[in-house]
């Protein structure tokens, strides 16, 4: 699956502020090495070398279309740079004092079962901080999964869409934290988005949710498909006088191992 690093960018004033809460609870004052995993076209992971500049800073990606468009950022600063890199097959090394990893590891099956093992790899006092999706139960995401198991396109996108329990609840990040050997801390947060423009909800899963449907729909399919989703969302979601909110739930989790 490409993707498309311009429309993952479109709404980058909204998408960005999950980031900035996660890594505000990241205490840590003199980091020497910080991973940012799934670090997407590496803007954020940016602001991470410009906060701690005694560290290097690498961001990791499995996308070549996303770490494309790093280079100007690595080019930049001298203690950033970006690898083309799976997650499932990353480990920390006994050095990485932070690990961020923002809107990434619902892309990584079984996350929750590599999680423990990373914890365990850190060295006492590193962080770990992480934030996915928390609204798989939304109608953004329900009519989508509903649309895809009709008659209609069951046979030509069955098994394509994720579904809810490919993310843990804050609860279950918090308790795997905890008994890794962390202080830990995770909390859930909505924010309403306030969209501008016509069909903004369809062009807001575009850049992410929507994918896995696009690549595996021909062109003429494609937009068949979204023209069906994008009536569904315009009446869960009707513009009103100031724009579509549309609501954005997220998942925090932070740890620090103790010791």
């Amino acid at each position: 699956m490409k993707w498309d690093p311009a429309k993952y960018v479109q709404f980058g004033d909204y998408r960005v502020r999950p980031f900035f809460d996660l890594t505000a609870r990241i205490h840590a004052e003199a980091p020497r090495h910080v991973v940012d995993l799934g670090c997407g076209p590496g803007n954020l992971t940016a602001t991470l070398a410009a906060r701690w500049p005694g560290a290097q800073v690498v961001g990791l990606d499995s996308s070549p279309e996303m770490l494309a468009r790093s280079r100007d950022h690595a080019a930049a600063a001298a203690n950033l740079s970006y690898d083309l890199m799976d997650i499932a097959g990353w480990m920390p090394s006994g050095g990485t004092d932070v690990v961020v990893s923002n809107a990434a590891l619902q892309w990584v099956p079984g996350h929750r079962q590599m999680l423990p093992a990373w914890l365990d790899a850190l060295k006492p006092g590193a962080w770990f901080a992480l934030q996915v999706p928390g609204n798989f139960g939304a109608p953004s995401h329900t009519l989508m999964r509903e649309l895809a198991e009709s008659d209609a396109w069951a046979g030509r996108l069955a098994g394509v869409l994720r579904h809810a329990d490919v993310v843990g609840d804050a609860e279950e990040y918090l308790g795997i934290m905890l008994d890794a050997g962390c202080d830990a801390d995770a909390w859930e947060t909505t924010y309403l988005q306030l969209l501008p423009g016509a069909h903004p909800v369809l062009e807001w899963v575009r850049g992410t949710g929507l994918r896995p449907v696009l690549a595996a729909l021909p062109g003429d399919e494609a937009e068949e498909f979204e023209a069906e989703y994008s009536a569904l969302l315009d009446t869960a979601y009707p513009a009103g006088a100031h724009g579509t909110v549309f609501p954005f739930r997220r998942t925090f989790a932070v740890a620090r191992r103790r010791g």
